[in-house]
């Protein structure tokens, strides 16, 4: 591990990073350049005396998970996300294997999405990051850990997963979510995770495995979503998205028709999820 290296390459991105950039407001004028190290560490998901010690060469070797979030804390490229692995004494991750990074333009639009649900998710349907309202929406889909942690797996072997949809849609999510892994697992061989969930599936779930078995490729969700919220009701809106090809994630962002009820519901959603933030903050702090 390159303490001071290291240390120097954190101070740097921090001070490089700009309040707009990461989708804060610009607030009062700054003494120093670039961010605060308390607003780091929270973008990082660390303590600010944890962060404080790495960037003054004080502090223990991160972890590989540790080093993981600060790359996306700092909003780093790809390179630099490796060149990060370097200083803190690990081994660069293999490029093939490298979902947990989502690109920094990527990142920039989670960013700017503050008040829309909005997730970047990998193409075994691992949630990397989402927004306040997607957690609102949706629930925390990034808590989960192990196979848990792919969305494609849970629908099939959590009977709780499916209670946020339609029933009446529960097939077509069923067919989507086969239809897709069979096209990750076939790009990316044999030998990949993707191989290796399928295989795990058409074990544990006879509904996968009868669906795997009739090679269905190419079947793609319609453009709406309709979500059961116990808050707010059914809601039905659109689900638009980008994919980064070079990581294979994909962004989802959901809207709703200005003036419709769908639109006042997502309003409404915004308000419980702001609450509940402030709520779990106070408690946090207490």
């Amino acid at each position: 591990m390159d303490q001071s290296g290291l240390a120097t390459f954190l101070r740097r991105r921090r001070e490089a990073l700009q309040p707009d950039d990461v989708g804060f407001p610009p607030g009062q004028r700054r003494r120093t350049p670039g961010l605060r190290r308390e607003e780091v560490a929270a973008l990082c998901g660390m303590s600010t005396d944890y962060y404080s010690r790495l960037e003054r060469g004080r502090g223990p070797q991160p972890s590989e998970q540790m080093i993981t979030a600060m790359a996306r804390g700092l909003r780093l490229t790809l390179d630099e996300r490796d060149h990060l692995f370097v200083l803190a004494g690990h081994n660069a991750p293999a490029r093939a294997a490298r979902d947990d990074h989502v690109d920094a333009g990527m990142m920039r639009i989670i960013d700017r999405l503050g008040d829309t649900p909005a997730q970047v998710v990998t193409g075994t349907g691992e949630t990397i990051v989402q927004t306040p309202m997607a957690v609102a929406l949706l629930g925390d889909e990034t808590r989960f850990t192990g196979l848990a942690r792919s969305l494609i797996y849970r629908w099939f072997t959590d009977p709780n997963e499916r209670t946020i949809y339609v029933p009446d849609d529960h097939p077509t999510h069923s067919r989507v979510y086969v239809a897709h892994l069979r096209a990750v697992a076939s790009r990316e061989g044999r030998g990949s995770h993707a191989a290796a969930l399928a295989g795990r599936l058409g074990a544990e779930s006879s509904e996968f495995a009868e669906l795997w078995a009739q090679h269905e490729v190419g079947v793609s969700h319609t453009a709406r979503k309709r979500i059961l919220h116990p808050e707010v009701g059914m809601i039905s809106l659109h689900c638009q998205t980008l994919l980064d090809p070079d990581q294979g994630h994909l962004l989802l962002v959901f809207t709703a028709t200005p003036g419709t009820e769908d639109h006042d519901k997502l309003r409404l959603l915004s308000v419980i999820g702001s609450q509940r933030l402030g709520a779990s903050t106070t408690t946090a702090s207490d």
